[in-house]
This record gives C-alpha cells, sequence and structure tokens, in this order.
C-alpha cells in the first residue's frame, strides 16, 4: 500500500486566530491535489482541491481581494 506524498507549501495566520496550511498532496497513482487546512484551536477542517478548481479558487480570491481597500 502506498502513502500520500505531502510537500508543505505554506502557512499563514487569518482571522479570528485561525491558521491556514497549504500542502501539495501527491497520491499513489501520481494525482496531485492542493490541500487547505484550517486549523482552529484544536479544531480543523481540511479542503482539497483538483488543479482545475485550485484554479478557479485562486481567481476567486484574487477577484474578491483586488475589490478591497488597500491596507488591513
Amino acid at each position: 500500500m502506498s502513502e500520500d506524498r505531502v510537500n508543505d507549501l505554506g502557512r499563514l495566520d487569518a482571522a479570528w486566530g485561525a491558521e491556514l496550511t497549504l500542502q501539495e498532496v501527491s497520491r499513489a497513482g501520481g494525482a496531485a491535489l492542493l490541500r487547505m487546512r484550517i486549523r482552529q484551536g484544536r479544531r480543523f477542517t481540511d479542503v482539497e482541491f483538483a488543479p482545475d478548481a485550485a484554479r478557479e479558487f485562486a481567481g476567486l480570491l484574487v477577484e474578491w481581494a483586488e475589490q478591497q481597500p488597500e491596507g488591513d
């Protein structure tokens, strides 16, 4: 049985004390996914994106961010 390979891509602090971690997950058979782990205290949620969904999600994030005023 093959195990997933996980490569840490980055971490950032989010609102209300949450921590976001991004990882590349390489599955047996060659499929690659982007994992976003949202940790709040002892609780966490993993969301995994296929490449097409990651591109779409990234576009939505950029679109929203560009509509916000500069600064915090």
